[in-house]
């Protein structure tokens, strides 16, 4: 587990987790950064996914997690990529008019219904 100094995690805490199994690391000192990426992701994942579903068990919620993580990297457009994603680059985009009027897009549903996956139907 990777977390700051904060005063939220006391030395109790950190013996607690090694009893588990669990090693922690510390994040750099007067860092803040260091970890922003992960706790964006974080955030993300709360809010598109776990507020919005129920988990019934840790394998439901490890499915669920991949999931998320394949819809997050391959598909979900990221603003600071350009509407890209990490693993995916961007379609070109469609000048034609004709294939605009004409344009059929087919929607995925994933994890029954809670994340959407769009695509240009063939």
């Amino acid at each position: 587990m990777i977390h700051d100094r904060d005063g939220k995690f006391p030395a109790p805490t950190e013996e607690l987790l090694a009893d588990v199994g669990i090693q922690t690391v510390l994040t750099g000192i007067r860092m803040p950064r260091m970890n922003a990426v992960m706790e964006r992701w974080v955030q993300s994942c709360r809010r598109e996914l776990l507020d919005r579903c129920l988990l019934w068990n840790e394998r439901h919620l490890r499915h669920a997690l991949r999931e998320y993580e394949e819809f997050y990297n391959r598909h979900r457009a990221h603003q600071a990529l350009d509407q890209a994603a990490p693993l995916r680059a961007v379609p070109d985009p469609i000048t034609d008019p004709a294939g605009i009027v004409d344009l059929k897009v087919r929607r995925r549903d994933r994890l029954g219904g809670v994340l959407h996956q769009y695509s240009h139907a063939a």
